[in-house]
């Protein structure tokens, strides 16, 4: 998906490496943008991160273990965007939503989730290992096939950059952890039940995301995470 614009990043990378007397760049990414540039990082050659890439920061960024909120904005839609006049925005967007290829990739990943209920109906509780269900309930059982070809794959993959990277991380703020619909009404606005996060990503996928960098003994030598209460995840590049 990204093999054009990982061609134009690492020229700019070059050029930039050039025209400051061949010193090595700092990648920063946030929040999506944070993935981006360690998918980035992942597939160059280590003899390139070697040449160019002196730090590699991530600020909240989306992990491969996934996250409650997608699931919320699936099941229920979206208001991240905004339109004068149109009522009921989740509902409106929510078809369109559920068209983008990152709406899937982020869902709770059964590892890290385990079994706990992430979507509660008075008729049946769904976690992580449910999700193909899930989608067949709220109507899309057409996610089903691309859930199973773009999501179940990344949840399992890991690879340390292998660059000195700082990860950061806001803690302290309400986040999603479960959706409630009693009476198994998915156009309704779900009860949320909160736990901790930066208000989007939650604290569990955080420290897994942690625990596989620091896995790999040469990577961890040269990985800092840092946590800060109260930023969330929309602000705390500010």
């Amino acid at each position: 998906v990204f093999s054009r614009y990982f061609r134009r990043l690492a020229s700019l990378v070059e050029d930039a490496s050039r025209k400051n007397r061949g010193r090595k760049v700092i990648l920063f990414g946030h929040s999506f943008g944070g993935m981006v540039a360690l998918e980035f990082v992942r597939s160059t050659p280590m003899a390139w991160r070697d040449r160019y890439i002196k730090h590699l920061f991530l600020v909240a960024p989306v992990p491969a273990e996934g996250f409650v909120k997608p699931l919320q904005y699936f099941v229920s839609g979206s208001n991240l965007m905004y339109v004068p006049t149109v009522s009921s925005l989740e509902l409106a967007f929510r078809p369109m939503w559920r068209s983008f290829e990152s709406s899937l990739v982020n869902f709770p990943s059964p590892a890290v989730f385990g079994r706990r209920p992430l979507v509660v109906t008075a008729r049946r509780n769904y976690s992580a290992y449910d999700l193909e269900d899930l989608l067949v309930a709220v109507g899309y059982g057409a996610g089903v096939e691309p859930f199973r070809r773009r999501a179940v794959p990344k949840m399992s993959y890991f690879q340390a950059p292998m660059v000195p990277t700082t990860c950061m991380n806001g803690v302290g703020n309400d986040t999603p952890e479960q959706l409630v619909y009693w009476d198994g009404d998915f156009d309704a606005t779900p009860e949320i039940v909160y736990g901790d996060g930066d208000d989007s990503i939650n604290l569990v996928s955080m420290l897994a995301f942690d625990e596989k960098m620091r896995r790999q003994p040469e990577q961890n030598k040269v990985y800092k995470s840092i946590k800060i209460r109260g930023a969330q995840h929309g602000t705390i590049v500010t």
